[in-house]
């Protein structure tokens, strides 16, 4: 059955494609980010376990909303690693670096993700889809704010 939200199909594609790299950024900053809890040690361990268990936590829960936002457009969200590594920007995570070389990949991928973020927003403007932009502006609040915290930690 055809979607009539009162965006183009060919808007809803469009999209959807920025929705997709969204979620392809999202998934793997959840990946590294819960990769960086089970495996971050030293002086800072209690922190940074308890701050990166409740940034990928967050995450898997904004992984669910913008695939099912994907779906409310009318198309299929991307669900596989193959699918992910061609989309993301944000790369996965190699090995086990330091605890102050995890907190400067996270706020550099989390950078990352607004700025897939802020690439979208031209056209949901265009298409008047407030509940895309709505969205994409709690994200963009959510990774500046997330980016903001962990710098923090790397300030003397």
């Amino acid at each position: 059955m055809e979607v009539n939200i009162g965006i183009s199909q060919a808007n809803r594609v469009e999209i959807a494609k920025g929705l997709s790299r969204l979620l392809a950024d999202t998934y793997t900053l959840f990946l590294k980010t819960h990769n960086y809890h089970w495996n971050v040690t030293g002086a800072m361990f209690n922190t940074l376990h308890t701050m990166f268990e409740q940034q990928y936590n967050e995450l898997f829960t904004a992984v669910d909303e913008i695939a099912e936002r994907i779906r409310a457009l009318g198309e299929f969200a991307p669900g596989s690693f193959p699918d992910y590594q061609k989309l993301a920007a944000v790369k996965s995570a190699e090995g086990v670096p330091s605890a102050s070389e995890m907190i400067r990949q996270l706020v550099l991928d989390n950078e990352t993700v607004v700025r897939t973020a802020r690439e979208i927003i031209p056209i949901v403007s265009q298409s008047d889809d407030a509940p895309t932009e709505d969205l994409i502006i709690q994200r963009m609040q959510i990774h500046e704010k997330t980016a903001w915290m962990l710098r923090s930690l790397l300030e003397d």
